[in-house]
């Protein structure tokens, strides 16, 4: 802020009118003054000058514009994605996500972005048979593996078979999970297939392959995927059909005429 002469006599610049006022605001006067610059430099000053700023001016636009070359700003790299069984060739930002590549590059919308945080499942896809979070899962991390999204796990318009329980049983009701609960629960049955124990499986030093799922079990193995609406029992149950071969009863069932005026001669 200050500098010194040949004569050693401290000469003070011209302040800048914002740097007047905070030193205006801060009581520095004369005298005063003239000892507190000697002892700050210019980036001392903006450290006091940051209780002063008001979300006005932190809320004004840059004057200089941004660069709209959006290549300058990419650290662009090619990745072949194996996905649903097709590869697909892309030129990426090293930083995009599986979700966002999916979603974004090759419309595969039926993954959903729920929390973007890994948090909800929702954004669940298969990869190499194992259930992975596409929303922290890198598209660059996937080069040479196999992907399956909800898109892929049809036969043509044959459904999956847990795609048919899920109707059958309605394990959904806004459906914005359903793509990662249903990959999610086809990944689940490979995983009890291969003997993988969970949080609640009882004896581990005894894993067998082909465990019998549980409700306690498919609970816990579900547990990573959030459904806003609640049809966890319903899910449940779907789960159980598909891996057990044997048909239930759904726990639900359409109201019948006189059901329903009953209900409108209540409301």
């Amino acid at each position: 802020m200050k500098k010194f002469n040949q004569d050693d006599h401290l000469e003070e610049r011209q302040l800048t009118e914002d740097e007047s006022r905070i030193l205006d605001q801060l009581g520095l006067f004369g005298e005063s003054r003239r000892r507190f610059m000697t002892k700050i430099s210019a980036a001392g000053l903006s450290l006091f000058a940051t209780p002063f700023f008001t979300s006005e001016v932190f809320g004004k636009a840059p004057k200089q514009e941004l660069p709209t070359n959006n290549e300058a700003m990419l650290n662009e790299i090619q990745v072949r994605l194996r996905v649903n069984n097709s590869t697909k060739p892309l030129s990426i930002d090293s930083r995009t996500t599986l979700l966002d590549a999916l979603r974004q590059r090759l419309q595969l919308t039926g993954t959903k972005k729920g929390c973007d945080h890994g948090q909800c499942g929702a954004c669940t896809v298969i990869i190499d048979g194992k259930r992975k979070l596409s929303c922290l899962t890198l598209a660059a991390s996937c080069k040479d593996k196999e992907i399956t999204t909800i898109e892929g796990l049809a036969n043509d318009d044959e459904l999956h078979a847990m795609q048919a329980a899920f109707l059958k049983h309605d394990g959904f009701q806004c459906g914005y999970c359903t793509p990662g609960q249903i990959c999610s629960s086809v990944a689940l049955l490979q995983e009890a297939k291969n003997g993988e124990a969970s949080y609640v499986t009882e004896d581990f030093k005894n894993i067998r392959q082909n465990i019998e799922l549980s409700e306690e079990e498919i609970r816990e193995r579900m547990s990573g995927n959030i459904c806003r609406c609640g049809a966890y029992n319903n899910i449940v149950q779907a789960i159980q059909e598909v891996q057990s071969g044997t048909e239930t009863k759904p726990k639900w069932e359409f109201a019948t005429a006189e059901q329903m005026q009953k209900a409108k001669a209540k409301s």
